[in-house]
């Protein structure tokens, strides 16, 4: 074994294994920007093509949907315009829920409320 410095004391294998968790992240963090391009986690192209997207792909499985069920119980044409309105519905649905999350907490879920310093509490007096 080798000797430490004078004044220093080896790092401890948790301190060790602190500092290269550490590193992993920032390496893994600066490559997730790197590729969704930028600060903000990801492109406002890829946001709108979400968008598109899933608006799309809603009505498409809602008409597919309401043709065939028209086709196997012969009830032409309800089926398919009340999956058209249902799939219309989910689309912006999914579009409601995609575009609130690009200001602050994502889906339905609220931002949790800002945590209170113990110097702000009440003395209950």
């Amino acid at each position: 074994m080798s000797e430490a410095e004078p004044g220093r004391r080896p790092p401890s294998s948790l301190e060790d294994l602190d500092a290269r968790v550490r590193e992993a992240r920032d390496r893994q963090a600066s490559e997730t920007r790197m590729r969704d391009g930028g600060e903000g986690g990801g492109s406002e192209l890829g946001v709108a093509w979400r968008i598109g997207i899933e608006l799309v792909s809603a009505l498409i499985v809602g008409v597919g949907i309401g043709y065939l069920l028209d086709r196997w119980l012969g009830t032409r044409p309800w089926l398919l315009v009340v999956f058209f309105v249902l799939g219309s519905a989910a689309g912006l649905l999914n579009v409601f829920r995609a575009t609130k999350g690009l200001g602050g907490a994502v889906g339905y879920k609220r931002a949790p409320p800002p945590r209170r310093n113990e110097d702000d509490e009440d003395d209950g007096a």
